[in-house]
């Protein structure tokens, strides 16, 4: 059997675009994704803390401190914005011993402060 386990976590990013014309998707800076151990076109979670909207997309890669949720959620988050980005994972029982969640904490401007390891 394998559980579902939050894998990765960037807490409070700050939205900095909506582009309501992109198909869909949340651009995430890379060196955040990297930090997060997210890769291109994952499915995440986000949260948006400033109006408890949820959201589900996948990632696409973006430039230094860029956070833009694209497509329809672009009319549920705006820049400014906090949110959290949720990562996750499959893990088999076995699996799960060595598995070591990774919290990105950043700053008002998407800079890492801290990367939390456990």
């Amino acid at each position: 059997m394998k559980t579902c386990m939050v894998k990765s976590k960037i807490h409070r990013a700050t939205v900095t675009d909506a582009n309501i014309n992109y198909q869909g998707s949340i651009t995430i800076d890379k060196r955040l994704m990297e930090a997060a151990k997210l890769r291109p076109f994952e499915f995440v979670h986000v949260n948006n803390l400033s109006n408890a909207v949820h959201w589900e997309t996948y990632v696409i890669e973006g430039d230094q401190g860029q956070i833009c949720l694209n497509g329809p959620p672009a009319r549920l988050f705006q820049p400014g914005d906090l949110v959290v980005i949720l990562g996750f994972s499959y893990l088999s029982d076995n699996e799960f011993d060595g598995f070591e969640h990774v919290d990105v904490m950043i700053d008002k401007h998407n800079a890492i402060k801290e990367i939390i390891k456990g």
